[in-house]
């Protein structure tokens, strides 16, 4: 690439394309057109390119190449521009006109004829200012290029693609305007917090650290309480609600798993009794054998209490990370906040453990019999034939939760698997094809299953569990177990939960030895019926006391992980941490900028300012700049002309020399209309058909009119003078001055503005990236 600078060199990339090589030359290829011709038309075929057709005056302009190639990638010929070089070379007697005048083949957007150096001119050495002046002397001087010479030339072709190129820009202007306007609002959200801002001034730092702690005030209180956030997150649960889940679905749940297993208890009952009685034979039920299941029961609610309290800090600590990410632009700062309201949380957590573990130390201490939901010994007995198997409550047939999970048999269904619609109730989990529940897949009973953690299967992340039968019954058909899987751990924990409200409880992991096994089976056989009896009191006694005191534990841990840990830590951030924070250290040094912030701050003005500027000098251009209109279509069938069986010649103009009728320079597409009679003809020029699509000059004579055959030429006088479009709108001042002056300022005066428009609106872009 070849980069060229100069005031007079126009803003385009111009790619010199090979012509197309027929036959392979020397150690070329023997595709060597295939690929030129691909080559070629990586270019042409962007919709930004314009096409310059090149094509020798000398030459069939049927057989031309570069036409074939250009109607091939732009049939409407809308980039298209023809290109008539080496006029100068044709053989005298013939000329170019019906090409130029857009007569033979034409084009829409017309030809242009240029005037190039030959070898013998490079080899004199002769400049491109010298070539341009014997070009503009070549066309003023030839008889049938004379009335077009204000269209000729390489400096007209320059004004054409410069014309394009405004076009081009004012075409892309308005796309670009809303593009900038987007992201300037989006700016402006974000600068608003820049724009005053300096990083030296220590009342703004100061100012800037009261702020933002009193925003992590607000969000962590929001966090908590949940009470009208301004941006609510729907994605996922906020700490808050991820604590409400901890309360009222993770804890009930580690309680369940630490709840009894109902052979466990009726075997230590039994030994319990019996080593109360020793060797006599007891005729009564021991109060003692009762308080001893009690209290070893209660005692294992101490580990769900701490693990909920381990679970709701490690939540908290979530929900402070989460509000200091405003202070990320202060790294040390953030650093010393989440340090400072950690460790406070820390301390108040080991607080909390003691009080719950002296909270079951209370329980231990005193066994209220009294207690009014407590069901006694004589009702004890009564109950014995109606209790029911594991703690189960009838809830009614009533519906527990509703949602979608997954069913996997990987034994038997190699594999697959499929989500469904379950309902749980009380009594049963049904599953149906989707929400809709119209079509019901199966209804499974709940009476007598248990549930039991899998693992994730290979190359999967779904997590697993499954229903089962502890006597080894079918679950389901021909399965032993009825595999589900949901896609997080909190689904899962969700059903579990909702399983437990159901009387479906978890697997026992605790192993019995053999040697266990065998004396619980001695045990339980060879009980006597008033030792079953008397194990059946006890364990009705046990199991509604454990009602109790469970109910109990499920109301005043959460209250006591709330006062003590939660609106505690609360009270801190709103009215100390302030304090620790300008005891902690030097606050200038907490209030040091990340460099990466900063650079980040830096960027975000910057891109501010270019998208202003931007949009300033977008403004200035849509009114500086003028387009024009695209010409309208052509007959684009070639057919070769009826004035000569030669496409590429034809007899010199008659009637002598003509004179050339200026045209607005700079338009793109805009042929100067035939020249109206001069002063003294005294006969007006036949009416012309006005251009569709504005009010710019029509093309010159000769285009293929409705019926076929191309208009009649216009001739005209020698001496007569001429008005182009840009000299019709000119002043009366203009108007005495001579044609070709006028054709001249008004070219300069569209250049310039078009220029200066154009170097500007580059200039900001270049900024702008």
């Amino acid at each position: 690439m070849l980069l060229l600078a100069s005031p007079v060199f126009l803003n385009l990339t111009l790619i010199d394309l090979p012509g197309l090589t027929k036959v392979p030359i020397g150690d070329q290829p023997a595709d060597i057109e295939q690929q030129i011709k691909a080559m070629i038309f990586q270019f042409i075929r962007r919709e930004s390119c314009l096409i310059l057709a090149v094509t020798p005056a000398n030459t069939d302009l049927a057989n031309s190449d570069a036409l074939k190639l250009a109607k091939e990638v732009d049939p409407q010929g809308l980039r298209t521009i023809g290109v008539i070089t080496k006029l100068d070379l044709m053989d005298e007697g013939t000329d170019a006109r019906d090409v130029l005048e857009n007569k033979l083949l034409p084009l829409r957007r017309g030809y242009i004829g240029v005037v190039n150096r030959s070898q013998k001119d490079i080899d004199g050495r002769k400049d491109i200012s010298a070539a341009l002046a014997a070009e503009r002397k070549f066309f003023l001087s030839h008889p049938s290029y004379r009335h077009l010479a204000d269209r000729l030339g390489t400096p007209y072709l320059q004004r054409v693609l410069n014309q394009q190129l405004t076009n081009h820009i004012r075409d892309t202007l308005p796309g670009l305007r809303d593009k900038l306007q987007k992201q300037l609002l989006t700016l402006e959200k974000d600068v608003d917090q820049y724009k005053h801002f300096r990083p030296d001034d220590p009342s703004i730092k100061t100012k800037a650290m009261l702020q933002m702690i009193q925003q992590l005030q607000t969000d962590f209180e929001r966090t908590i309480e949940g009470s009208g956030s301004a941006q609510i997150n729907t994605n996922e649960l906020s700490g808050g609600a991820k604590i409400n889940r901890l309360f009222h679905e993770r804890f009930p749940f580690e309680i369940v798993k630490m709840e009894f297993d109902e052979k466990e208890l009726r075997r230590e009952i039994a030994f319990a009794i019996r080593n109360i009685h020793g060797i006599r034979v007891g005729l009564f039920t021991p109060d003692m054998a009762f308080e001893a299941i009690v209290k070893k029961q209660i005692a294992r609610l101490k580990e769900p209490c701490l693990k909920c309290v381990d679970l709701v800090v490690q939540e908290l600590s979530n929900v402070v990370r989460l509000c200091t990410e405003r202070m990320s632009r202060y790294p040390r700062l953030r650093e010393e906040t989440e340090r400072i309201i950690m460790s406070h949380v820390r301390s108040r957590e080991q607080i909390c453990k003691e009080q719950l573990v002296l909270l079951i130390d209370c329980e231990l201490a005193y066994m209220n019999t009294n207690h009014e939901d407590f069901i006694g010994f004589a009702n004890a007995q009564n109950q014995s034939e109606n209790s029911t198997k594991s703690g189960h409550r009838a809830l009614g047939n009533q519906v527990i939760r509703k949602g979608y999970m997954c069913i996997h048999n990987l034994g038997i269904m190699k594999g697959g698997s499929r989500d469904y619609w379950f309902v749980l109730t009380s009594e049963s989990i049904s599953w149906y094809k989707d929400e809709e529940e119209r079509e019901k897949k199966y209804m499974l009973p709940l009476d007598g299953l248990k549930l039991r953690d899998l693992e994730q299967g290979f190359m999967s992340r779904r997590h697993m569990f499954a229903l089962f039968n502890p006597e080894g019954r079918n679950v389901y058909k021909d399965y032993k177990q009825l595999e589900l899987s949901c896609e997080t751990q909190d689904d899962v924990d969700s059903w579990k939960a909702s399983f437990l409200r159901a009387g479906v409880y978890p697997e026992k992991t605790s192993e019995v030895a053999n040697g266990d096994e065998s004396s619980d089976s001695s045990v339980t056989s060879s009980m006597d019926p008033q030792l079953e009896r008397q194990v059946e009191t006890i364990r009705n006694l046990v199991d509604s006391y454990m009602r109790i005191v469970t109910k109990t534990t499920r109301d005043l841990v959460p209250k006591s992980i709330m006062m003590l840990i939660i609106n505690n830590a609360k009270d801190f951030i709103n009215g100390e941490l302030l304090a620790h924070l300008y005891a902690s250290g030097d606050q200038s040094q907490m209030m040091e900028e990340a460099p990466e912030e900063a650079q980040k701050r830096e960027e975000m003005l910057r891109m501010y300012h270019a998208c202003k500027e931007a949009l300033r000098i977008i403004g200035d251009v849509s009114m500086a700049t003028v387009s024009t209109p695209v010409p309208p279509p052509v007959k684009n069938d070639w057919l070769e002309s009826r004035l000569d069986s030669n496409p590429r010649l034809s007899p010199p103009s008659p009637g002598g020399p003509r004179r050339a009728a200026p045209t607005q320079q700079g338009s793109l597409g805009q042929r100067g209309a035939p020249p109206p009679p001069g002063p003294g003809t005294g006969r007006p020029a036949p009416p012309l058909p006005s251009r569709p699509g504005g009010a710019a000059p029509p093309p010159p004579g000769g285009r293929p009119a409705p019926g076929g055959l191309p208009a009649p030429l216009i001739p005209t006088r020698p001496g007569a003078g001429a008005a182009g479009t840009g000299a019709a709108a000119a002043s009366g001042a203009m108007n005495q001055l001579p044609p070709h002056m006028r054709a001249q300022i008004n070219q300069a005066v569209g250049q310039a503005v078009t220029n200066a428009a154009i170097n500007e609106l580059s200039s900001a872009f270049a900024r702008f990236k």
